[in-house]
Order: structure tokens, then C-alpha cells, then sequence
């Protein structure tokens, strides 16, 4: 996999400008179809976010939140409903990690804000998540390549098609990508680029710099 270091970076400053002008919660959103290098981006900034003398963020994975394999949109709701509408609140989130070997929700965790959240997984984007998000960054890589690492981390490709099919269905439904504030392709290289909740237009390939590839946002997700 390519350097993500460049994009984690400045996701980091992002997170710690937001920090310096007072947000004592900035919330990070990363999304993407499965293997398409979430969590690996989302380790990188939170390790950026350190460098730059702060404390860790907070990551909350998606695979901790979903109800087994037919669980998306379960796991999207639970994400709503225990972390997002209690930290609006202002109040801590009491959440329940899935136990994927006996299929129950077991080990409680909680979050009270006061350092930057970043949560990552299928299904992070979307269209009451945003509402709640600073910044957000959707990531896309080739079929081949997102298959191949769902393979070395699976084992095997036994539910590959049944989880793409809820993928397809639920950003069909959300249009996670073009909420998405930033899109970057194949192994971080970066894309459009703006807060959560504005909008601005995407620069042509001729005028991003050496070693990126802007391109506008897709009005369908394939």
C-alpha cells in the first residue's frame, strides 16, 4: 500500500486547527467500500494527530458496531443512537462492542468528547452522521485490490458478495460519497477536498500538484 502519511497529516492539522479554535470535539468520518483502506487512514491520522503533541484521538470502528454480516444499517442506527445523539447532547456515549464469535453485544465503552473522535467503517457517511461531523473523507480503491485484502483478513471470500450487496444498497440509498467532505482514490491520493457541510468545486487534474489526481465528485456510486 502507498504512503498515507501525506493525507493523515493534514487531516491531523485539520483536526487540531479545529482544536485550536476551540472545538473541544472535532468528529472525523472515514468511509469507503470494504478494503478500500479505512481503518488504515484512520490509525495514520490518529498517529499524526500525536506527533503534533496532542492526545490520541478516539477511533470507534464500524466493525465493532454492526449486528454480524447482515448488520450495516443495524450498526449505522446503533452508531446514531448510542454515540452521535448523546455527544449532540452533550451527555457521555455508553456503547456495546459486537462479540463476532457469539454474535451478542458484550463489552460496554464510553466516550465523553474532550479530544477529537474518528470514526471509520462502512456506513460512517451518512446522511444524520454527517449533520454531526467536522470533516469527512470517503476512500476508493480497485475491486481487485479491495478484494484481495479482504482475503488476507478474512481467510476466505465467504461473505464478500452478501456484504457488497448491503454496500451497494445502503450508499445507493445515502449517497455516502458525495457527502463526503474529501474523496481520495486508490492509496490516498487525494481528491476533493472541503469541510463537512460546505461545498466547493473540485480542481481540474491540470491544476493539482505532482503526485495527486483531483477529479469532481461521481453523481452515482458504483
Amino acid at each position: 500500500m502507498s504512503d498515507q502519511k501525506p493525507i493523515a497529516r493534514e487531516l491531523a492539522e485539520q483536526l487540531l486547527a479545529l482544536v485550536d479554535d476551540g472545538k473541544t470535539m472535532p468528529i472525523l468520518l472515514v468511509d469507503g467500500r470494504a478494503g478500500s483502506g479505512k481503518s488504515t487512514l484512520a490509525e495514520a491520522v490518529q498517529n499524526e494527530f500525536f506527533k503534533l503533541g496532542e492526545s490520541a484521538p478516539r477511533v470507534i470502528h464500524m466493525d465493532d458496531l454492526y449486528a454480524g454480516w447482515d448488520g450495516l444499517q443495524l450498526g449505522v442506527e446503533y452508531l446514531q443512537r448510542a454515540v452521535l445523539n448523546p455527544l449532540a447532547r452533550r451527555e457521555i456515549a455508553h456503547y456495546q462492542l459486537f462479540d463476532w464469535q457469539t454474535g451478542e453485544r458484550k463489552e460496554w465503552r464510553e466516550f465523553a468528547g474532550g479530544t477529537p473522535l474518528i470514526i471509520e467503517g462502512c456506513g460512517a457517511i451518512n446522511r444524520n452522521s454527517i449533520e454531526n461531523a467536522d470533516l469527512s473523507v470517503w476512500l476508493e480503491e480497485d475491486e481487485e485490490v479491495r478484494k484481495q485484502r479482504w482475503i488476507a483478513r478474512e481467510g476466505n471470500d465467504e461473505h464478500w458478495a452478501s456484504w457488497a450487496a448491503q454496500e451497494l444498497d445502503f450508499y445507493a440509498r445515502e449517497r455516502s460519497a458525495e457527502l463526503a467532505g474529501r474523496r481520495a482514490i486508490g492509496s490516498y491520493l487525494p481528491l476533493a477536498m472541503r469541510s463537512a457541510g460546505s461545498s466547493t468545486d473540485s480542481a481540474s487534474a491540470s491544476d493539482a500538484p505532482a503526485g495527486r489526481l483531483e477529479t469532481p465528485m461521481p453523481s452515482v456510486i458504483a
